[in-house]
């Protein structure tokens, strides 16, 4: 397991991080990303940040009520899940899905509300924590599980 924080200061720094992932992220053709934090936290704003800088041409909006966004129109597809509304249940129903989904090449998932999906957790996948700090402050935790996943943390970390 790899782990670091890298501590934001402002909108600006976020979308600093969220270029550099995603350039990384396109030299490693996708990878699995689960987000947590409190609500307004950022994890929403990091994801719309990332679809920029993959050109994604389709507006990224929160997946909340339809669990799934999917966007095919950059340099990856990017699957954006939101796990915030569904019941344990609900979880255990797209546990399958969303490892299928994490199973195509050149595409980035994204699991909002992670904390939710604890049960059967992808061995490669990049855990990120969102955390406020002060009001426009951030800290984001990064751990990292699997190969892929450690050297896109090592480049991350520069």
């Amino acid at each position: 397991m790899n782990r670091f924080k890298v501590d934001i200061k402002n909108l600006k720094q976020t979308e600093e991080l969220a270029k550099k992932l995603a350039f990384i992220i396109e030299k490693y053709n996708g990878g699995l990303l689960f987000l947590y934090g409190d609500i307004g936290a950022g994890k929403t704003t990091f994801v719309k940040f990332l679809a920029k800088y993959l050109e994604i041409q389709e507006k990224v909006t929160s997946p909340s009520f339809v669990i799934l966004n999917e966007y095919h129109s950059g340099k990856v597809s990017l699957y954006h899940f939101d796990l915030y509304r569904l019941e344990k249940e609900g979880i255990s129903s797209i546990i399958d899905e969303i490892q299928e989904y994490t199973e195509d090449d050149n595409s980035l998932t994204i699991v909002e509300w992670a904390s939710y999906f604890q049960d059967k957790l992808p061995e490669e996948r990049i855990e990120i924590t969102i955390d406020y700090a002060e009001e426009e402050t951030r800290v984001f935790s990064f751990n990292a599980f699997g190969a892929k996943s450690k050297q896109i943390c090592d480049e991350i970390k520069g």
